[in-house]
């Protein structure tokens, strides 16, 4: 796998060629500071582009010429990393060697006018379209609470730090939905094409200086921009008392969200002790949580906890009864305070190793993931699998104890299941 890094100033070229897959995959991503008042803005900009472009005028028309580059697939999609907001497009295409030459151009092409030749006439975009699109947002913001497990999250978010960019939905806001035009979206469009930092990949088996020309014909950035706020959210002192907050659903399953803040981690303990105290205590089957709450005391459906680097958070989640709600929260306190006093043995610590590593070779059977990986070292410097790799294996017990020390319990939300009382 060769990788070369190309700065045009307004944005990055990250070439990957590999003949591991039969097919090129491209992402262009687009980030800016994170503004809670721009989310669902940016959600409706990313819809609008997959109803149509100036080109092709319907989602009819889009669908059909993907068809026509032998299935190409094309997604948009929002994220937030720490302090960012990300826009990604991804397109997955055949290799010229299995369709016919000239394919891949073409796709780019279409790529490029999806991106940059919006719907858009007399400086606004498609009222028509856009209420639709609107109106499925709508829709899904309607029924946030079907998704007991997310809501949970949602409000444990808004209990921990309602000003913290960690508590924003990402799904966006309905009062903010309600002011959205044709023209106000075609002004942010036209900020973030100017303001926003980018990023582009492309992975498979390529002719990089070809490929250069090719982006460079289609990709019309030509701003330059420098970051603005550092990517990892600044850490929260945990408080003298835990948080407690507490809301009742119809249903007879509860949803526990705990958030556990970080705080004085080296970038050394971010990426890798972290990583393998979390392992260990609640991401994986072979996990303290999942062996002691669940299948020890059976006191809940599901657990797992995930690290949140950027965000300098460790969140435990859980579907329990509402009736061992007390007993879930001691045995949780108690599997923290189990790592902070080195109560788990070096098979753990294998075993997480292994799961790592396993994890690792995933990544390297995936071009999202390939390319994920190098955009985290564009962003935050992180180490290249091989060195990952070297350095998980080095981890010792008493890193990760010195890390598990660094860890407290915050805030503990529970999404309280009421039964019908017709049951």
């Amino acid at each position: 796998m060769e990788y070369v890094r190309r700065d045009f100033g307004a944005y990055k070229l990250h070439l990957i060629n590999t003949n591991k897959f039969k097919t090129i995959m491209v992402k262009v991503s687009f980030r800016s500071p994170i503004k809670k008042e721009e989310i669902t803005l940016r959600n409706i900009l990313s819809d609008m582009f997959m109803q149509s472009s100036k080109k092709y005028g319907s989602k009819r028309a889009l669908t059909i010429k993907a068809q026509d580059l032998y299935a190409a697939d094309l997604q948009t999609g929002n994220s937030r990393l720490g302090n960012y907001i990300n826009t990604d497009f991804y397109l997955t295409v055949l290799n010229d060697k299995y369709t016919e030459l000239g394919n891949f151009k073409e796709a780019i092409e279409f790529l490029g006018e999806i991106i940059f030749n919006p719907d858009v006439s007399d400086g606004k975009f498609n009222e028509e379209k856009l209420d639709i699109v609107k109106s499925a947002s709508l829709s899904a913001l309607n029924s946030i609470k079907e998704n007991t497990a997310n809501y949970s999250l949602i409000k444990m978010f808004e209990l921990f730090d309602k000003n913290s960019p960690s508590s924003y939905r990402m799904m966006g806001y309905i009062d903010d939905l309600d002011k959205i035009n044709g023209e106000n979206l075609y002004k942010y469009y036209l900020e973030m094409l100017n303001n926003d930092l980018v990023d582009i990949f492309v992975i498979g088996e390529i002719d990089m200086d070809e490929v250069t020309k090719l982006i460079k014909q289609n990709m019309h950035i030509d701003t330059l921009k420098k970051q603005k706020v550092p990517y990892l959210l600044e850490e929260k002192k945990t408080r003298s008392k835990k948080t407690y907050g507490t809301e009742e659903i119809e249903g007879s399953q509860s949803k526990l969200a705990i958030a556990c803040t970080v705080n004085g981690l080296s970038e050394y303990e971010r990426n890798y002790p972290l990583s393998l105290f979390n392992v260990i205590f609640g991401g994986s089957s072979d996990s303290k949580l999942f062996k002691e709450v669940r299948e020890e005391n059976s006191l809940c459906y599901t657990i797992h906890s995930v690290a949140n680097k950027l965000d300098n958070l460790i969140l435990i989640r859980a579907g329990i009864d509402r009736d061992n709600y007390d007993k879930c929260i001691s045995l949780i306190e108690k599997c923290l305070l189990d790592m902070k006093n080195g109560n788990f043995s070096l098979k753990d610590l294998n075993m997480a190793k292994e799961y790592y590593n396993t994890a690792l070779e995933e990544v390297e059977e995936s071009q999202a993931k390939i390319i994920n990986n190098y955009y985290m070292t564009e962003l935050i410097g992180t180490d290249s699998i091989e060195v990952k790799r070297e350095k998980m294996n080095a981890v010792t017990k008493e890193e990760i104890i010195k890390v598990a020390k660094k860890i407290s319990i915050d805030t503990i939300f529970l999404l309280e299941g009421v039964k019908d009382e017709g049951n």
